[in-house]
This record gives C-alpha cells, sequence and structure tokens, in this order.
C-alpha cells in the first residue's frame, strides 16, 4: 500500500522571505541553492526573483563570499583540490570568474602542504620504495580528491 504524503504548507512570499533570511543566517548560500529551497517552498519564479533580489541586497546572499568561504572549507576541511572545488561550484551555478577568484583565495604553500599531507596519510612507506601499481592507485586516490595530474605526478615522482 502507497504511503500517502502529508500535503505541506505553502509559504506565502513574506513568509518565505523570513524563512530563506534564517537559511542564509546559518551559513553561506549559493544563489542556486536558496532558489531551489524557495522553488520547494511553493512559490513562483517571479516571487522567487524579487525574494533573491531582496536577499541580496540586504547582504544575505552573496556569490562572492559564498565562493570564497565553499572554497576555502572544503579545502581544509574535506582535503579537496581545485578540480573537485571548481566542479562542485559550476554544480552550484557559480559563475566561472567567481570560482577563479574563490580558487585564487587558497594560499599555494598550503595547497602544497595539503597534497603532500594527503600522500603521507594514504601510504604507510616512503615514495621510492612504492611499485609502479601502488603509485598508480595513489595517483587515481589524489585525482578523486580533485588535485591536478601535473602536481601530482610531480610530488609522486620527485619527493623522497
Amino acid at each position: 500500500m502507497e504511503e500517502s504524503k502529508k500535503p505541506r504548507k505553502l509559504l506565502t512570499p513574506l513568509e518565505a522571505k523570513r524563512k530563506a533570511e534564517n537559511y542564509c543566517a546559518y551559513q553561506e548560500r549559493a544563489q542556486q541553492e536558496v532558489r531551489n529551497k524557495l522553488y520547494e517552498w511553493g512559490l513562483h519564479q517571479k516571487e522567487i526573483e524579487n525574494i533573491i533580489a531582496q536577499l541580496i541586497e540586504d547582504n544575505f546572499v552573496n556569490e562572492e563570499r559564498f565562493a570564497k568561504a565553499y572554497t576555502l572549507g572544503k579545502f581544509r576541511m574535506k582535503g579537496w583540490g581545485k578540480i573537485k572545488i571548481k566542479q562542485h561550484l559550476k554544480f552550484k551555478k557559480v559563475s566561472e570568474p567567481l570560482i577563479r577568484l574563490a580558487l585564487k583565495s587558497i594560499d599555494m604553500d598550503e595547497y602544497d602542504k595539503k597534497i603532500e599531507e594527503t600522500i603521507h596519510k594514504k601510504i604507510n612507506k616512503s615514495l621510492p620504495e612504492l611499485s609502479f601499481n601502488e603509485k598508480s592507485k595513489l595517483a587515481n586516490y589524489l585525482q578523486s580528491k580533485g588535485f591536478e595530474n601535473d602536481l601530482i605526478f610531480e610530488k609522486i615522482n620527485h619527493q623522497d
């Protein structure tokens, strides 16, 4: 027997705006995330675009601030590389110029240390001792974390 979903109460534009303000105040959000949430709450496109404009005007939504916070958070907390961060920002419909700006906010010395830490967490012996197969698996792992191929192979092949 199929379970019936209880009907959701649709929000008025004013209620939705207040709820969206709380949603944005909790953590940085991309415009698209807020837009999706507003559609979920049963609003129509014109109402949604008006609310988004008000949220931007009131500085609840700031795409540049979101992109930088997301980039640094995923880099520092999850250990993601630039490629994976860029893909996820594109998925959230962040513009290309803002993605480039956000990726520049990653300190390159910190980035270099992060890839080295990731390598050392993954392997339990020194790089020169790794077989070709082990290096290949390590490279695949680093690619899955979103690090760039040239940087991966530089680290794998030139480190003691």
